[in-house]
């Protein structure tokens, strides 16, 4: 064998194959690549999963505002014939910071604030609007009313029908309320249209006069339901008759604040408290020099006393923040009286209730999966079992002001 054979034979032999260490250094280079991709994957991942729950948080944060706005903004619409016509607040307060109605009520458990809850009356759009024919006792289940005259005569087949009553009906829930500050909700039970008789459920609060005011009406009461041992956090709505329902689901904070009118109710002038009303810029009317509102005094209720210098009736609220734009209402300003239609009654409410003009809402949702939210604190107020990373998702909060608009005539 030559050199030069030797030679060509350790060549290819070199060329058929690779060594251990050129193996070694390309599984390692195939390794390094290899992580950097799954570590850019990893994030996308993480992504995938968060986004979709994020839209989630934003859709029911969109459902609470819808739902709540659309109430708030009507809050104390009145009716719109007779000699009551006018905003509620003429009347009582349409908007209360607790729960009321014939369940769990809170002024029957002496509660007069609650940061988490708001009840909110407003007649709704109605002809179903009327006032009551004779004097009703507390006890009473029955009562007459006056017939409606804008309700015409209305044709089923050949047959002429007169509604007295502007359907009114079964199930419907009415509020009964007078000029002193009294008022009550009732669901209607039964209905004699030409007889223009009425049953209804429940007790009233109070006996109410003949010439007293009956309508239709909305009652919505908004509260947050927090149950840490089964982990229920929701947006509640109630009825104000039987009716408890969830609104939004895994909703961990809820806070209401009140801003109102800085000056006190004030009679209008030139508007005698015996005709028609409105009677005062809001609050109820007071009655007149020689008549008494028990427990009151003559020519005093709630919001207006008379003075012991000029005789004149003035009100019983202070002037606040120097009477210049909109004042925080606090809580000790809405449950320390004075009470309407007086400190006694079980409908009574704090007269600064009248003063409120705008609300504002917060609201706090948190992500459902436990596996997205990390340890309780600053974006978290329930914890999780997330460690970090690109599966977080932090709650969402928002904050909205309502101005109803029935509560600022005039202004």
């Amino acid at each position: 064998m030559t050199a030069h054979s030797r030679t060509v034979r350790r060549r290819g032999s070199s060329e058929a194959g690779f060594t251990m260490i050129e193996m070694l250094i390309a599984v390692a280079i195939m390794m390094t690549v290899t992580g950097a991709v799954f570590a850019l994957m990893n994030p996308s991942q993480g992504i995938f999963q968060t986004q979709p729950e994020v839209s989630d948080m934003q859709q029911r944060l969109r459902v609470g505002v819808d739902s709540m706005a659309k109430d708030l903004v009507m809050a104390g619409a009145g009716t719109y014939a007779g000699s009551a016509a006018g905003a509620l607040y003429n009347f009582f307060a349409p908007v209360m910071p607790y729960r009321v109605g014939d369940v769990d009520d809170d002024p029957a458990k002496n509660v007069f604030y609650r940061a988490d809850a708001i009840t909110i009356l407003y007649v709704p759009p109605t002809p179903s609007q009327t006032t009551i024919r004779d004097a009703m006792p507390k006890t009473a289940q029955q009562l007459k009313v006056n017939e409606q005259s804008n309700c015409p005569r209305t044709k089923t087949g050949e047959i002429d029908q007169h509604d007295a009553l502007c359907g009114m009906k079964e199930g419907m829930r009415a509020l009964i309320f007078d000029n002193q500050g009294n008022w009550d909700a009732i669901t209607i039970t039964s209905v004699q249209d030409e007889a223009l008789h009425l049953g209804y459920d429940g007790e009233l609060s109070v006996s109410y006069a003949a010439g007293s005011n009956i309508t239709q009406v909305a009652t919505h009461t908004y509260y947050l339901k927090t149950d840490v041992a089964t982990k229920t956090f929701q947006l509640m709505h109630y009825d104000g008759y039987h009716t408890d329902l969830p609104v939004v689901d895994n909703v961990v904070s809820l806070q209401f604040q009140y801003f109102g009118d800085p000056l006190p109710p004030t009679l209008l002038p030139n508007k005698p408290l015996s005709g028609s009303g409105p009677w005062t810029t809001y609050g109820p009317k007071p009655p007149d020099l020689a008549t008494t509102f028990a427990p009151w005094p003559k020519g005093e209720n709630c919001a207006f006393m008379v003075d012991p210098v000029s005789g004149a009736q003035v009100s019983r609220l202070p002037v606040l923040g120097g009477g210049v734009g909109s004042v925080p209402l606090t809580e000790a300003m809405l449950k320390d009286g004075p009470w309407c239609p007086n400190a006694s009654a079980p409908d009574r409410f704090d007269a600064d209730l009248l003063r409120i003009r705008r609300v504002r809402v917060k609201l706090r949702v948190q992500v459902a999966q436990v596996a997205l939210r990390g340890p309780a604190g600053v974006l978290f107020t329930y914890g999780g079992t997330s460690t970090g990373g690109a599966r977080l998702v932090p709650d969402q909060e928002i904050r909205f002001d309502i101005t109803p608009r029935n509560m600022n005539l005039g202004r």
